[in-house]
């Protein structure tokens, strides 16, 4: 078996491997509260565009 017909072999429905940050897909670093679906590099980007805060 080739590495390509084992990449992907299975659906990632499910899991970490099934979400990704809507902006630039990284799967890693991911907030998912209230659907946000950004990595955090990116949120702290756009936080301000969605209208979050900073308190402190």
């Amino acid at each position: 078996m080739s590495h390509e017909s084992v990449w992907n072999s299975r659906p990632r429905s499910y899991g970490k491997g099934s979400r990704s940050c809507r902006v630039c897909k990284h799967s890693a670093g991911l907030i998912r509260k209230y659907d946000l679906n950004l990595c955090r590099q990116c949120f702290r980007e756009k936080a301000k565009d969605i209208g979050f805060n900073k308190f402190r």
